[in-house]
């Protein structure tokens, strides 16, 4: 499946905060990525999704505190690999976990997580990755069942098995990613993970002790009530893909469906958290 998709090329004065501000209120709207530029952020939200006065909601655009521009172009399925490649570097994480592309030379840490991406999105939210990679490494997975629900390259999965995680679904709604991670997965000889192409309607009946949900906002609230019911006893939830901004919200959501709020952390204004029934 080939997606097409519409970019926005955004300049924005002052650009902090007024990035953060234009990407929490793009993301209300349905823009799935973004990419900061010097000026300011390219915003893409795919075609099926965008209508024609897709901006009239975005206050910041009229607010007299910022001036802003942009620009917007339809574009096709791109080889995001190369640009993910000219981009990224290696995360390492607390000097325990690498998470690096096959060209990267390998690191003597405990666990070293060679990763590839296809033609998807994800070059900037290495941050909410960094967060949760780090919650993993904080929490005992050993002989846990784990969800992770927006897999996106499975490099979440993939580390709850290393940590002994003993059966983890991987559930991504774009097929490139399903694709992706079923490769990454094999590259870094895993057995435990069953990845699935769909979204939380996939969940019914299904238990877990676990569950890692790196998506956006939206998304998060809209189906954390199906996290709720597939959670077991004493399961933990672990929430990122959002910004400071959206923390209140998803506590509040949370609470609302009986979890209690442990802990959060921050990177770059983006926001994970974690949470237990």
């Amino acid at each position: 499946m080939s997606h097409i998709y519409i970019e926005y090329d955004f300049k924005i004065s002052p650009k902090e905060p007024g990035a953060e501000i234009l990407i929490a209120e793009l993301g209300e709207v349905g823009f799935e990525s973004f990419v900061e530029t010097e000026e300011g952020i390219t915003a893409y939200i795919q075609k099926d999704e965008w209508k024609e006065n897709i901006l009239k909601d975005i206050q910041i655009l009229s607010s007299s505190e910022f001036t802003c521009e942009y620009q917007q172009k339809e574009i096709k399925q791109v080889n995001w690999n190369s640009e993910w490649e000219k981009n990224f570097s290696p995360i390492e994480v607390d000097k325990t976990c690498t998470v690096r592309a096959p060209f990267h030379p390998s690191h003597n840490f405990k666990y070293d997580i060679v990763i590839e991406p296809k033609m998807s999105f994800g070059t900037g939210h290495h941050e909410t990755t960094f967060m949760m990679l780090q919650y993993i490494l904080e929490n005992d997975f050993k002989h846990k069942t784990v969800l992770d629900m927006g897999c996106g390259t499975a490099v979440l999965a993939i580390l709850t098995e290393m940590r002994g995680a003993s059966a983890i679904d991987a559930i991504d709604i774009d097929d490139w990613c399903v694709e992706n991670s079923i490769e990454n997965i094999e590259r870094n000889n895993c057995n435990n993970i069953n990845v699935l192409l769909g979204d939380a309607s996939l969940l019914s009946e299904k238990k877990y002790d676990v569950i890692i949900a790196n998506i956006n906002r939206n998304i998060l609230l809209e189906d954390m009530k199906e996290y709720k019911k597939c959670l077991s006893a004493l399961g933990e939830l672990y929430l990122s893909g959002f910004y400071k901004v959206d923390l209140p919200i998803i506590i509040e959501t949370c609470n609302n469906l009986g979890f209690t709020f442990v802990d959060n952390k921050e990177k770059n204004n983006w926001i994970a958290a974690k949470f237990v029934i």
